[in-house]
């Protein structure tokens, strides 16, 4: 898999490939023809010979013979030269020129046909030089020529500067003709296959049919089958949806052009679309292949929305190209098509219907057995210790994402680099993986009034999430300021969860209410500290009010939409919304007087909770339950 590989070099290339054969080298032409650039030259050329002939004297001014005869007859006429009636001269004093500015020390003159003059008597009797060579030095030939091609030069450079910029502008290379990208020798290594790839089983298993059509489309044409033409990736970010479309290519052996659908989009209208059209016609020359488009929601949005904005119909232009040249992919010609997007739902349903994204791939977040592979894949080239246990590094790590993974691998690396260890620890893999979910540390020193409230507030947290029923239980409490918070309290689920009922939703909201309320039954006061805190708990429960039917008033439907984007006011009637605020409201009453009153019922396990912190600063899961006197049980998820 070393084949050269044409990079992204020109702005007009907005596509990378791996594993394509080089183009043929592109025949240069100058701009123009050769006969332009001839014609163009011989006029600069003569223009700079007259203007060097215009001002090639030198500064030296021409007086009257009359004003010559009067500096002889003065002796400050140092010496002359003569050629014919041609006089050139050189003054022993600086004198005022006639009828001029300035003054003079050479000159020139001519001496009049009819001048009866003693003009050698008088040059003798003053000793004037008579010279046999000039005394005024022209320029020669060569250093004419030389001073003529100084701004032939120049306009050479300005033209083809000027080419290359109204070529980039235009989409192409000089003057808006386009030539393949100079071909580079691949990085050594093989490319990306599934064995790179951890964690998605049941995806891997619903690409094998577009990589065995492109090892073998013979076979598939034979029996007049067509492969999907577009395989569209949808899930959240950092899921492994690029590295899987990659994969896809390595394993198929086949060449892979990746773009993001933003460098499609330019300000003139009409350069996506002839990008597009050039990255489709360069995957079919070396076909079979795979075009990978990544975030194609960027071009691919339901058309019509948001006509208001810049640079709409330049979107709406590429995307029918796109549409266009999907629909010339009907598989025989061995050119498939993938995409990735994390906002499936917001797409035009012309590019999702069959004939064009045929199939649709869900890659979620992986789950425990996933991560570990994950796991194992990012830390191949990672000494690790012994009491590096990946499984219970899983374990603690639910709804963590690829990416998310491979950050916390290379963090614990970064800290035993630090800490001047061979080997990452199962301490730096902790340490790194509170600086993830917790943030780094600050080193803020509080006032023992702040730094006990705190220690309150984080403690109301802790203790209501181990009384609640099915909560998450709480594996580390701080009063270290981490981050943008003072303290942190961190709950993990014991499993990975994917489906949560009324009650478990509830529970966190009150878990997240605990602080505000242990600061309130126990200062009597409200601070600032809870803003994090109140806006979960008003996510949580506008979801369970107006998305998830978990309200007997608003019932069950979606009042509120899952876009963001969507105004909150369009989604429903006004008496609809308003029945989910007041829905809403009575829940977090509901919880925040169900937190105060377990709180109260249970102030001495808060107390203890609370010096035990203040003590120590952190508590771990085992001594955070000793301290507050609470068994650590499993819980029924």
């Amino acid at each position: 898999m070393s084949n050269p590989v044409p990079p992204r070099q020109t702005p007009d290339k907005p596509w990378r490939s791996e594993g394509a054969p080089p183009p043929s080298p592109p025949r240069r032409k100058m701009p123009g023809g050769w006969g332009g650039l001839i014609l163009t030259a011989l006029a600069v050329y003569v223009i700079a010979n007259l203007l060097l002939s215009f001002f090639g004297n030198g500064g030296e001014p021409t007086i009257p013979y009359t004003e010559f005869s009067k500096q002889v007859a003065a002796g400050n006429v140092s010496k002359i030269y003569a050629k014919g009636d041609s006089i050139q001269g050189q003054l022993k004093k600086e004198s005022p020129i006639p009828d001029g500015k300035g003054e003079y020390t050479k000159f020139r003159t001519q001496r009049p046909a009819f001048a009866d003059d003693r003009l050698w008597e008088q040059l003798s009797e003053h000793k004037v030089t008579v010279t046999a060579e000039p005394v005024l030095v022209q320029r020669s030939f060569l250093a004419n020529l030389l001073f003529s091609l100084v701004p032939l030069a120049l306009l050479i450079l300005l033209w083809v500067f000027t080419a290359r910029r109204m070529g980039a502008v235009m989409g192409g290379g000089v003057f808006g003709r386009r030539g393949p990208p100079k071909p580079v020798e691949a990085e050594p290594g093989k490319r990306t296959t599934f064995e790179d790839v951890a964690g998605i089983d049941e995806v891997k298993g619903e690409l094998n049919d577009v990589v065995d059509f492109l090892r073998n489309p013979e076979s598939y044409r034979r029996m007049g089958a067509r492969m999907a033409g577009g395989v569209l990736l949808a899930g959240p970010p950092g899921t492994g949806k690029s590295l899987l479309a990659r994969a896809v290519a390595g394993e198929a052996g086949v060449p892979f052009f990746s773009a993001s659908a933003s460098e499609f989009i330019e300000m003139i209208v009409g350069v996506g679309a002839g990008r597009v059209r050039e990255l489709f016609a360069e995957a079919r020359k070396v076909s079979p292949a795979i075009i990978f488009i990544d975030e194609i929601d960027t071009i691919g949005r339901v058309r019509g929305a948001g006509a208001g904005l810049g640079g709409h119909d330049e979107r709406e232009q590429t995307l029918n190209q796109i549409l266009t040249e999907m629909d010339r992919c009907t598989g025989s010609e061995g050119v498939v098509v993938m995409a990735a997007t994390n906002r499936a739902d917001i797409l035009d349903p012309a590019l999702t219907r069959p004939g064009r994204f045929d199939r649709i791939v869900q890659v979620s977040p992986p789950d425990r057995a996933d991560r570990e592979a994950i796991l194992k894949i990012h830390t191949r080239r990672t000494p690790l210790a012994k009491d590096v246990e990946l499984g219970e590094l899983a374990g603690a790590t639910p709804g963590m994402t690829g990416a998310d993974l491979a950050n916390l691998v290379n963090e614990a690396a970064l800290l035993a680099v630090k800490r001047k260890q061979p080997e990452v620890t199962r301490a730096d893999f902790r340490a790194a993986l509170e600086k993830v979910q917790l943030g780094a540390e600050r080193p803020l020193v509080m006032p023992e009034e702040d730094r006990r409230r705190t220690a309150y507030h984080e403690s109301g947290h802790a203790l209501l999430g181990m009384l609640q029923p099915g909560a998450d239980p709480v594996r580390k409490v701080t009063i270290v300021p981490r981050g943008r918070a003072l303290g942190v309290t961190l709950s993990t689920p014991e499993a990975d969860r994917y489906a949560y009922t009324e009650e478990y939703l509830r529970g966190r909201i009150v878990g997240a209410l605990g602080g505000m309320a242990a600061e309130h039954v126990v200062f009597d006061v409200i601070t600032t500290g809870s803003e994090s805190d109140l806006e979960q708990v008003t996510q949580l429960a506008r979801g369970m009010v107006g998305r998830w039917g978990m309200s007997e008033r608003v019932g069950r439907m979606t009042a509120i939409p899952a876009d963001v984007q969507q105004p909150y006011g369009l989604s429903a009637a006004p008496a609809t919304l308003d029945a989910v605020d007041h829905e809403m409201r009575r829940i977090v009453d509901e919880c925040y007087e169900s937190a105060c009153r377990q709180l109260r019922e249970h102030r001495g396990k808060l107390d203890a909770l609370a010096g035990a912190l203040l003590e120590s600063e952190t508590l771990d899961e085992d001594a955070a339950y000793r301290a507050a006197g609470i068994p650590r049980v499993d819980k029924e998820t």
